[in-house]
């Protein structure tokens, strides 16, 4: 015979926060694998920044001449024009830059057997998924951050206002968060 126990029921409005808590716990993993292993940070951020570098210095010279009046704003083309040519490029190649630092800790992740642990616990079974796209969200967020910030330093100058650039930046989040 089995002996009867006794089980409080959970209440509904805790049930609900659950979810939150795995995923945010999974995010905080995550965040602490970034910080562990600043390598894939350090590379999703900085092969953008030398793209932008290699393109303005090294071929913006030759290229931006070619741009003529029409990239310049009447000039007559050169380094400058072709910053503010290739900026939005490399911004929307950062972006796309961020699908490998997802897909490889995932990969890492079943690889390693992590995720059959995970399977064993009691936790939502979205939150590991949840995790790592928030915190591939927030590499995203500083990687662009990073290259808007020194394409400005090279010679990016958009002519946008500022409802132009929270519409790009709303633009920039979502595209991450499909490709992520």
């Amino acid at each position: 015979m089995s002996t009867p126990t006794l089980t409080t029921p959970v209440p509904a409005a805790r049930l609900r926060l659950l979810p939150l808590r795995d995923s945010a716990t999974m995010l905080r993993r995550n965040l602490k694998r970034m910080l562990r292993y600043p390598s894939m940070t350090v590379t999703l951020v900085g092969m953008p920044v030398v793209f932008l570098l290699l393109f303005v210095y090294v071929l913006g010279g030759t290229l931006g001449a070619g741009l003529g009046e029409a990239a310049s704003g009447g000039g007559a083309g050169g380094r400058a024009a072709y910053a503010n040519y290739v900026a939005p490029a490399i911004i929307l190649m950062t972006v796309t830059a961020t699908v490998q630092g997802t897909a490889i800790p995932i990969a890492m992740d079943m690889t390693e057997g992590i995720i059959a642990r995970f399977r064993t616990m009691h936790i939502v079974r979205v939150s590991v998924l949840a995790g790592h796209v928030l915190g591939s969200m927030l590499q995203a967020m500083v990687s662009l951050a990073v290259v808007i910030g020194v394409a400005l330093l090279v010679g990016f100058r958009p002519t946008a206002g500022l409802g132009a650039w929270l519409a790009t930046a709303g633009f920039l989040v979502a595209v991450t968060f499909a490709l992520v």
